[in-house]
């Protein structure tokens, strides 16, 4: 059985040359230079669909070469598959949360800030894995970026739920765009959006294991669960804090609660929260507590 199990889940690739050209612990030049052309294909692509702007293709960029050279093909394919995915739902029916949108303090293209929110406790995670590889450390990454990933889905899948938003601290019905409105439909894009990234995680680990890493069933699944547990305490993360700490807005023409710090031409007021904690400190200390969970429960299951 045992036998049975490591040829099953032995790397199909290893004895090619795709094997050597993602395979951790690669040095010299060529690795930097395939991560910058990898992000900047990225960056370009999703400049060219106004998904991020100038600064945030630059960062997408940098992020995507670091992923990779420090990395390996497990850390850069979990942010293309945020990268690509997030995405593809920004500009799915974007008209239909054009409402919506209006209250955010930003659309849905990202700029270099809301980059670094979304990739830099992930780099941070993948440089530490470099200096000392230990699962726990690849755990907390698919968290961190499961987190930022089930967070976008629900923002862009549930802005087109046809049941209007419940406030999740009351469960009372707000507008669209409300910080810290939920719905059903956003919820299970959440969960989908973790388990995506889990998954793709756990593909990427089968062709090309780390080291110091067997590419068992316990293994796979056990990573797998630990980003689907971060991404979803982290999206609820993201949703609480907007909720209670994130800093809003009375529009004091309409009157409606926004994120922006103007609205219908005019400044807004501070409503509540915190003047520092706007979307882009919101989002990263959602994704690091996505990591945390991540860690936490990848230590209860992996071996």
């Amino acid at each position: 059985m045992i036998a049975l199990q490591e040829w099953v889940f032995a790397s199909p690739i290893r004895d090619t040359w795709l094997y050597e050209l993602l395979v951790p612990g690669r040095t010299g030049l060529l690795p930097w230079l395939i991560g910058i052309a990898g992000g900047l294909f990225i960056g370009i692509a999703a400049y060219r669909k106004r998904a991020l702007t100038g600064s945030g293709a630059a960062a997408a960029a940098v992020l995507g070469a670091l992923l990779y050279a420090v990395g390996s093909l497990v850390w850069f394919a979990a942010l293309i598959a945020f990268f690509a995915s997030s995405t593809t739902f920004s500009l799915w029916k974007k008209h239909l949360r054009k409402a919506a949108e209006e209250s955010y303090e930003k659309n849905g293209t990202r700029d270099a800030w809301q980059v670094a929110a979304n990739g830099l406790p992930g780099s941070v995670l993948c440089v530490l894995y470099s200096i000392w590889p230990h699962p726990i450390l690849l755990a907390g990454f698919l968290g961190v970026m499961a987190a930022v990933n089930a967070d976008t889905w629900a923002t862009e899948i549930g802005g087109l739920s046809r049941r209007g938003p419940r406030f999740i601290l009351t469960g009372k019905p707000v507008p669209a765009g409300t910080s810290g409105g939920i719905t059903a439909l956003g919820s299970a894009a959440s969960a989908a959006g973790a388990l995506f990234i889990g998954g793709c995680a756990a593909v990427c680990l089968y062709l090309v294991p780390e080291s110091g890493m067997r590419t068992e069933a316990v293994e796979l699944v056990g990573l797998a669960a630990a980003a689907f547990a971060g991404g979803l305490v982290g999206s609820f993360t993201d949703s609480l804090l907007g909720a209670t700490v994130q800093r809003m807005y009375r529009c004091t023409v309409c009157g409606r609660s926004v994120e922006r710090i103007t609205h219908c031409n005019q400044p807004a007021v501070l409503a509540r929260g915190i003047v520092w904690m706007n979307n882009d400190a919101v989002n990263i200390i959602s994704s690091m507590v996505g990591g945390a969970v991540a860690a936490l429960v990848g230590f209860l299951l992996l071996p």
